[in-house]
Formats: structure tokens, C-alpha cells, sequence
């Protein structure tokens, strides 16, 4: 109530201050009623109120596991996109060094504050990755420093808490000298911290004798067997430049109707993408209602990705995604999209040949590092099906993302970025039904936005004579 009345009265702060009356109200509220407000007893009820509440729905709010995974994908997105840790901090998505231009430029910059900073690299100093500890324990230090002294009540890390961790960051990186400054600057602000005390004359003795080996002093945690110098290789790795375009004669866009009286109104607008691996992006394949409809019917289901491992399926690292299956009966959508697919690549989707449709939601920094669609093994959960490996893939774009998200064909040295409502086809097997290794793709992390695809796998029994084999045994 007393926040109704505030802001009823108080739109145009310059009309507030300028109306004695309204001034005259501002103050007495503030002196007397407000106080009021927070000292009565209705306040206190409120007060207990509030804790109840939030018990009721404290299990539905992240917990710690997405917040660690939250710091992870900020890591994730530093590598893969070489960000700056400092332009991160203040809410910069830019290139380490001088000169390159963003990335992404969020309409609104949200900095990091020193806590956020801290948190991030507690993370990698909890997994043993001192690389990453180092660089955001660094941006911690500088800005507990710059606020030495100011305390919030929400932060639960201080100046002490990072230089202790960089020192031990420093330390099991080789770097023994920084490591003793760093403890000597923490002894300033407590003297009396007998652990650091004890480090810092261990750290002094390794350098008179000079024996810069990383372990043995510290925190009394598990330490990597090799320290890590060096920066992880980014998902990707090193891409070359992409050939030019008029190096790519049998590149085209063209209407396609592909034999089938489905698409003859309304042929798909096809564009071929690369040669080998076989790879097509047929545009306006959906359109916003019908996509809207799928993330509709998927989003109570979605459950965090997992990936074959050997004979099982298990949650993994390299994939952050949640998805859900839709079988063609959960909506006349999704049965008109499986007709549309099987109209444009002619093959039988009928069961068991194709699996239902797979919808993905990829959030903060989700991605999927390189593998391939189809088994490797025979033992692949794949095989249960009875109806052999994966010949195709059909990935739509559900949404469009800001910025990252893209599907990097890595062996190809080629990628494609996300394009909303499109459909990105490959073949997965050759035509004498051996995997085609020019098919290894990633999916770049979402550096900015919420990435969506719904994946249709299509497997070789039942394509016999819709994809025959060729007279040469090579193809």
C-alpha cells in the first residue's frame, strides 16, 4: 500500500520536488510513515510470511549446481570466442587485445561485480583449472581492491578470500614469486592467519633453493597432476579461412519440389550450402506459429541432454542442452512438419525407419562439442531400433539467437549460422552405408540469446530404393 501511494504520487520526480505539497508528503512519509510501515506488526507477520513463502518455493529456485554451471558456461564462452575476462567483467563481449570490435553489444551492459568475479573463479579453482581461476580471480582482486572497505550484506567473498585463492592459483601454476606477493598482501589485512603465515615461508624456501614445483603448501586441497600453463584449446580449434565463394562454382539456391505433389504449390526454397559433406538449408521450412507451437508442446518436457556412451546414455560436459521428444501424434503441427520433411528429402519416416522429433533448448552458454549423428559402434544404443544407423540429419531453427549458436562443421572447415524457421539437411552415411567422417559438427555455445532446434534422424532401413547404392563400392 505504502508503495501504491509513493509511486501514484511521485511519476515525475522534478514535479515532486517542485510542489510544496508533494514535497511536504515526500518528507513526512519518509520520516514517520515509512518507519511505521517496518516497526508495525503487520510487518513482522509480513516478515514470517516472506520466510514461509520462499520454504514453499525454495526447491524450485536454481540451486548450486546451475549456478557452478552458470560460471562454467561463462568459461566456455571465453574460450571458444577468445573473450576478454575484463571487457566479460564489464559487460563487454570483445576479443582479448586491442583493436577488435565486439562481438555482441547488449542493448543494456550488465557489469560483474567482484563477489560474480570470485565465484567464477572458485569454480575452475574447485575443478583444478588454474587457467581459468587465475584470469577471474585477477578481475576479483582488482575490484575488491577498488571497494576495499564497502561491505554488502548479500556478498559471502572479500578481498582476503581471492588473493588467498590466486596465490594458491599462482602457486600450482609454477608461479611461485606472485604467489608469495599475493600471500604477503593478504597478511597485511590479516596478520595473524597462521596457514598463510606457513605458505609464505614455504613459498620463500622454494625460491632460495630453487625448487618452483607446484604442490605441498596451501589450501590442503587435491591438486592436478600437471598444472595447467597454458590456455585450453578452443572447441573449434583453429579454423581455416573459408574458401571464397567463386572458388565454390556448384554452390545455388533453387525452388525444389522433389518429385512430390506435396511441395508443387509451395516448393522449398533450397540452398546448397557445401558439396562434401552433402549439406542443405531450405529456408521458411516452418513457419513462427508452428515453431512457437513445437517449443510449446516440448517446453514441460524438457529434461537435460544425454549423449551414448558405449551401451548406456548418460549427461555429459561437452553437451549443455535440454530437450524432449514429440511423437507425430502430439499435434497436427508436428504431423504436418514430418510430412513436409519426408516431401523434401524423400525418404520414409515412417516407423521404425525415423526417430520421433527431438526438440533442444540450448541455454546460457549451451553448446555441443564435435561428434557425429551416426553410430560409431555397433554396440550404440542407436541399433536398438532394428532399423540400422542414422542416414540423415534434419535440424530446424525454432528461434533466432543474437549472437554464437552456430553449427560448425569442423573436418569441412565450414559453418552455418543460426537462420529462424530453417531447416539444415546432411547425410550422415555414404551411399554404401559407411559414416561419412566430413560430418563431424559442433554446436557452437549460445553466446547471446535462446537457441532452439528440433532434429528429425532418419535411419537407412526403409531407404533402399529412395537412396540406393551407387556401382561404385567407394561411394
Amino acid at each position: 500500500r505504502f508503495y501504491e501511494k509513493v509511486q501514484a504520487l511521485h511519476q515525475d520526480p522534478e514535479a515532486s520536488v517542485d510542489n510544496p505539497l508533494l514535497a511536504f508528503s515526500l518528507i513526512k512519509r519518509l520520516h514517520s510513515d515509512w518507519p511505521n510501515v517496518v516497526y508495525n506488526e503487520e510487518a513482522t507477520e509480513n516478515s514470517q510470511a516472506l520466510h514461509a513463502g520462499f520454504k514453499e518455493v525454495e526447491q524450485e529456485l536454481p540451486g548450486a549446481e546451475d549456478l557452478d554451471g552458470a560460471a562454467r558456461a561463462l568459461m566456455r564462452l571465453q574460450d571458444v570466442y577468445a573473450l576478454s575476462v575484463k571487457g566479460m567483467a564489464n559487460g563487454v563481449f570483445q576479443r582479448a587485445g586491442n583493436g577488435h570490435p565486439p562481438l555482441y553489444s547488449p542493448s543494456r551492459r550488465i557489469s560483474l561485480s567482484a563477489a560474480d568475479c570470485f565465484h567464477v573463479g572458485k569454480v575452475a579453482y574447485d575443478m583444478g583449472d588454474y587457467y581459468h581461476s587465475i584470469a577471474w580471480l585477477e578481475e576479483a582482486v582488482g575490484l575488491f581492491r577498488l571497494s576495499y572497505g564497502s561491505w554488502n550484506p548479500e556478498d559471502q567473498s572479500s578481498l582476503e578470500d581471492a588473493l588467498d585463492h590466486l596465490a594458491f592459483s599462482y602457486f600450482m601454476a609454477g608461479n611461485i614469486s606472485h604467489a608469495l606477493s599475493l600471500s604477503k598482501e593478504f597478511l597485511l589485512y590479516d596478520p595473524s592467519n597462521r596457514r598463510v603465515v606457513r605458505n609464505v615461508a614455504k613459498y620463500e624456501k622454494l625460491l632460495e633453493t630453487g625448487t618452483a614445483r607446484a604442490g605441498g603448501a596451501g589450501r590442503g586441497l587435491p591438486r592436478s597432476p600437471t598444472p595447467l600453463l597454458s590456455p585450453p584449446h578452443t572447441l573449434l580449434g583453429p579454423l581455416f579461412p573459408q574458401p571464397a565463394p567463386e572458388r565454390l562454382p556448384h554452390l545455388s539456391c533453387s525452388y525444389e519440389t522433389n518429385g512430390s505433389p506435396y511441395l508443387l504449390l509451395q516448393p522449398a526454397k533450397k540452398e546448397m550450402v557445401w558439396i562434401q559433406p552433402y549439406v542443405a538449408l531450405y529456408h521458411d521450412f516452418v513457419s513462427d506459429a508452428e515453431a512457437e507451437t513445437i517449443k510449446g508442446l516440448a517446453g514441460p518436457w524438457l529434461q537435460r541432454s544425454v549423449v551414448a556412451s558405449g551401451e548406456k546414455q548418460q549427461k555429459a560436459e561437452y553437451r549443455i542442452s535440454k530437450s524432449a521428444w514429440l511423437k507425430d501424434t502430439a499435434d497436427p503441427v508436428v504431423r504436418a512438419l514430418e510430412q513436409r520433411i519426408a516431401a523434401v528429402t524423400g525418404l520414409d519416416l515412417r516407423p521404425p525407419y525415423a526417430e520421433y522429433l527431438q526438440v533442444v533448448n540450448y541455454g546460457l552458454g549451451g553448446h555441443y562439442e564435435p561428434h557425429f549423428d551416426h553410430a560409431t559402434s555397433r554396440k550404440s544404443p542407436l541399433y536398438r531400433m532394428k532399423s540400422g544407423n542414422r542416414i540423415a540429419t534434419v535440424m530446424i531453427y525454432l528461434s533466432a539467437v543474437e549472437a554464437g549458436g552456430s553449427t560448425a562443421f569442423v573436418y569441412a572447415n565450414f559453418s552455418v549460422p543460426v537462420v529462424k524457421n530453417a531447416a539444415l539437411f546432411w547425410w550422415n552415411l555414404r551411399r554404401n552405408g559407411d559414416g561419412d567422417g566430413d560430418t563431424l559438427h559442433a554446436g557452437c555455445p549460445v553466446l547471446a540469446g535462446d537457441k532452439w532446434v528440433a532434429n528429425k534422424w532418419i535411419h537407412e532401413h526403409g531407404q533402399e530404393f529412395r537412396r540406393p547404392c551407387s556401382t561404385d563400392p567407394q561411394d
